[in-house]
């Protein structure tokens, strides 16, 4: 319980409060916790008092806000990743168990900006696919991905055969093979329409990941931006001493 006589802060004795109930099983994950009114009742606390700890909470990943519904326990196990070797998602979801799957936002053929045309290496006027996707782990939504693919490479490219790996359908139906990829990873947080979409509150952290993908012959197949859940999703690499 809260001790108003410690000198140890109140919202401090609130997180460690929230974060035993959930360490003892009387709060598992996806449970809705106790308001801020009804812990500032609970505790004789101000509300400020009380919004602080509960952001820290959300902020270390053990708490989710969701807009309109409350505050709930995030799972507490987050989804590793070895930033070694290169696979797509859903391999890298079958590999833990999980099933992958995907909920289509956008599909269509679009001029591409200068930037990634100068990444995929288009010619002047050449079009790409432009992909925009939900990816799913056990129905749960992990990431916004948002694909951009020569149309020169596959000109017959549809939103069936994108669903539900881009990846199967490129080596498995034509015959290509992805050889590697280059990839960035860069903090950043949702915007209000991102945050509706990953099922989290607004301002959440995310793993935003940019990553292109080449041929076997070094022709650029994909230029990829990918914004994961920082509260389900964790990069794991092993260093060795040199």
């Amino acid at each position: 319980m809260i001790d108003h006589k410690s000198p140890m802060p109140m919202y401090y004795q609130i997180e460690r409060y929230i974060e035993d109930l959930i360490n003892q099983k009387q709060l598992t994950t996806g449970d809705q916790i106790p308001s801020e009114r009804e812990f500032t009742d609970q505790f004789h606390v101000s509300r400020m008092t009380v919004r602080q700890a509960i952001m820290n909470l959300v902020h270390a990943g053990i708490l989710i806000r969701i807009k309109g519904k409350g505050t709930f326990v995030a799972a507490q196990e987050k989804i590793e990743k070895k930033l070694l070797g290169f696979n797509g998602f859903s391999e890298d979801m079958i590999s833990r168990g999980l099933k992958p799957g995907s909920r289509m936002l956008h599909f269509s053929i679009v001029h591409p900006p200068d930037k990634i045309a100068m990444q995929l290496k288009l010619q002047e006027g050449e079009n790409v696919y432009e992909i925009k996707r939900v990816r799913l782990a056990d129905d749960e939504p992990m990431a916004i991905e948002t694909s951009y693919i020569p149309v020169r490479v596959l000109p017959h490219l549809t939103d069936q055969q994108v669903s539900p790996s881009l990846y199967h359908y490129i080596e498995r139906e034509t015959g290509m093979t992805i050889n590697h990829a280059e990839q960035s990873i860069e903090a950043s947080i949702v915007t209000s329409e991102e945050a509706k979409i990953l099922d989290v509150a607004k301002g959440s952290p995310i793993l935003l990941i940019n990553r292109c993908a080449y041929l076997s012959n070094g022709q650029p197949i994909e230029q990829t931006k990918s914004l994961f859940r920082a509260d389900r999703y964790k990069f794991k690499i092993d260093l060795p001493r040199r």
